[in-house]
């Protein structure tokens, strides 16, 4: 997978946005590539019994398919926050770093819907505008990506971006 930076000369501020999620989102991958199942489901910080590098990455499947793909879209398919507490940080004997990374790589794929759309359209929910969902997208991804920063260095040393 090749991760590159956004266009620094950008002009324009749609596709700029879509190349900084793009960046994240392989960001995210990147973190969690190479990780055992067992580091990779860790959860080494005591107050934060789900804090894992496999729960972000579960989550940040279930933030693309719900805001990108289902309130922006409007894609007929199945929320996966389901329940309270929020279920989509809970893992399953099924969930490996190959699945997850699997099952956001789908979700990216899925919000091709939305990336063809003007920033400025209103988004399905009738709600809010596709930039404002996307840019709520980016913030949430860049926040688990620095999550995910210091799992993967706790998992195995790894460090950088």
């Amino acid at each position: 997978m090749t991760r590159t930076w956004p266009t620094k000369l950008a002009k324009d501020e749609g596709v700029l946005a879509w190349e900084f999620l793009d960046f994240l989102r392989k960001t995210a991958v990147m973190k969690v590539e190479g990780l055992t199942r067992d580091q990779a489901a860790a959860a080494p910080i005591a107050t934060s019994p789900k804090l894992t590098a496999l729960g972000v990455l579960k989550h940040l499947v279930a933030v693309e398919r719900y805001w990108l793909c289902i309130a922006g879209a409007g894609l007929d398919l199945p929320s996966l926050w389901q329940g309270d507490p929020d279920p989509s940080w809970d893992l399953t004997d099924d969930d490996t770093p190959e699945s997850l990374i699997r099952a956001y790589r789908t979700e990216w794929a899925n919000a091709e819907a939305l990336a063809r759309r003007d920033p400025d359209d209103t988004a399905a929910d009738d709600t809010r505008t596709v930039r404002w969902i996307l840019a709520h997208v980016t913030q949430e991804t860049a926040r688990h990506v620095g999550h995910l920063d210091l799992l993967r260095e706790l998992a195995d040393g790894q460090t950088g971006e």
